[in-house]
């Protein structure tokens, strides 16, 4: 017999996150926030022009690919939120010791602001581009885990990658550089952060799939989203 108050604490144990997953959502937001920082620098390899973001920001995704995989769509939801919050927060803090005048012996203001001093323009156009892709990235692994039953992790990883990587890239690059960058340079730019961001993804694979095994039989999770609500909150 399940009395109110086993039933209490059985709800209040499903709500309880693993250290596991702990270390996975801290290390999803540190990432956004390096990303925001490395995308200071543009740097290119051959043909292509990247911004130095492109060292950490797959590994958002990995991790969003694992979370989603083995946690669920809800789980990775809030992740993604929680990583939203710390970002905005980490870019507002920055903002205001940007604003804040330096002392008459500081001599690195035009360093500090290069570093620090992201445009508002920039900012909204790397959270909408975050929250939308991510989110993408969360839903296509998601529906696509249902529909293959479980199997072929590889190709919904790559998949959802892919799909989440261009709408971030949609989003942000006409936002943030539009009518100041040239459209065909824009366009390589995207096409070069999709294409970078998918190969580090698959060639981390192998390492992924390993990882992904072990959290389901250390966790003893394996969730499948059925009949949940894709809300965005």
């Amino acid at each position: 017999m399940i009395t109110p108050f086993n039933k209490t604490r059985t709800m209040r144990k499903n709500e309880q996150v693993s250290v596991t997953f702990m270390l996975l959502a801290v290390t999803f937001c540190v990432c956004l926030i390096l990303a925001n920082l490395l995308a200071t620098k543009q740097i290119q390899f051959g043909p292509l022009n990247l911004t130095s973001g492109v060292l950490v920001f797959p590994i958002s995704y990995v991790v969003n690919d694992c979370i989603t995989e083995v946690w669920g769509y809800r789980r990775a939801k809030l992740v993604i939120w929680t990583g939203f919050v710390m970002n905005f927060a980490f870019v507002l803090i920055a903002w205001l010791a940007d604003m804040i005048p330096g002392a008459p012996y500081w001599t690195n203001q035009e360093g500090f602001h290069a570093l620090f001093g992201l445009a508002p323009r920039v900012a909204l156009a790397s959270f909408a581009a975050f929250v939308v892709g991510s989110l993408m990235n969360a839903y296509v692994m998601s529906r696509m885990k249902i529909r293959d039953k479980g199997q072929r992790f590889s190709f919904r990883a790559i998949a959802s990658t892919v799909v989440g990587e261009v709408t971030d890239s949609l989003i942000f690059f006409p936002i943030a550089l539009g009518g100041i960058v040239p459209t065909e340079n824009l366009i390589l730019m995207m096409g070069s952060q999709v294409v970078v961001k998918t190969l580090v993804e698959v060639v981390i694979l192998p390492m992924t799939i390993r990882f992904v095994k072990w959290l389901k039989r250390t966790e003893g999770m394996d969730v499948y989203d059925n009949d949940i609500n894709y809300s965005i909150i």
